[in-house]
Formats: C-alpha cells, sequence, structure tokens
C-alpha cells in the first residue's frame, strides 16, 4: 500500500495500461483499491522495482482443473522505462522462478496485441515461441483485437542473450 504513489504514476498512464485488461487508475484512490483488491490476493504478481520505486508488474494467473497445466503471464512498465531492456531482464529473472513456485505448470503462454511489436520482442528475447495469431482473439476495452500467442515450456531454458 506504501507503493501506491509509484504505482499510480504507471497504472494512471493509459499508454501504459492500454493493452492492458484493466482499465486506467484515474485517482490515487481508485490505485489504493486496485493494490488492495487485486495486486495483493493476487496469486503471483511481483513489483517491478527500481531504486526502490514500483514501475511496473509483472502477474502469472495460473489456470486450475484439468488445465492446471499451465499460466499465463502478463507484464508493463511506465512508458519512461520502455526501450531499457528491463522488461526483457525482469521475465529473464521471473520466467525461472514461476516454474519453481508452480512446480505442476508445463506451459507459460502471453497473448500479445499485434501491434504491439515492443512486447513481442521482449518475449521472443527471454526465448518464448511465437505460435501463431489468434484472430478477434480478445476485447481489450471495448474493443476486439487480433493476438499473437507466445508459450514457454518447463522443459526450456531461459535465454541469456539479448
Amino acid at each position: 500500500m506504501s507503493d501506491v504513489d509509484d504505482f499510480f504514476l504507471w497504472a494512471g498512464d493509459d499508454e501504459v495500461t492500454r493493452n492492458l485488461r484493466w482499465k486506467t487508475c484515474g485517482s490515487k484512490e481508485e490505485a489504493l483499491a486496485f493494490i488492495r483488491d487485486v495486486c495483493i490476493p493476487h496469486p503471483w504478481r511481483r513489483s517491478i522495482c527500481l531504486d526502490d520505486c514500483s514501475i511496473g508488474f509483472v502477474s502469472v494467473y495460473p489456470w486450475s482443473g484439468e488445465e492446471a497445466h499451465k499460466a499465463d503471464i502478463g507484464y508493463a512498465i511506465g512508458t519512461s522505462y520502455w526501450g531499457q531492456g528491463i522488461a526483457t531482464k525482469v521475465l529473464k529473472i521471473a520466467v525461472p522462478q514461476v516454474f519453481k513456485d508452480f512446480p505442476n505448470l508445463l506451459r507459460l503462454q502471453a497473448f500479445v496485441d499485434v501491434e504491439n511489436k515492443a512486447s513481442q520482442r521482449v518475449l521472443e528475447k527471454v526465448g518464448f515461441m511465437k505460435e501463431g495469431v489468434l484472430r478477434k482473439y480478445t476485447c481489450i476495452k471495448g474493443v476486439v483485437k487480433d493476438s499473437v500467442v507466445y508459450s514457454f515450456l518447463s522443459t526450456e531454458e531461459v535465454l541469456v542473450t539479448d
């Protein structure tokens, strides 16, 4: 809760949240409620911190039941940190940790807007495999969009080169 000011800087930015399912936080109060109601109870959500400030997040959404062998991963960082390789470094740390934290997990998958080339490059640098385009697959903020699906399997190694 003490990170609300840092969180609001990027969670209140339409550029950062345009490809996320959740809406842009419009006030500090909305940001506090989001941290309390979504972030804290989340099964696997980490703040991306730089110089002791939250600049983004990475989250994993594990499936359940017969689909418990897979999970979805999502991430975002503040616009002033774009293009610096931070998301790539974060995922290179997060992916192995996710497989440790969820030992029955076989597949980690990411869905990216076809126009979000930067996020596609991040996933590819980490070692995610592009599987294809899902046409008219997801609805983000009322707009139905095509998504590129990427996967990373528990048997694969995170790439060490950029």
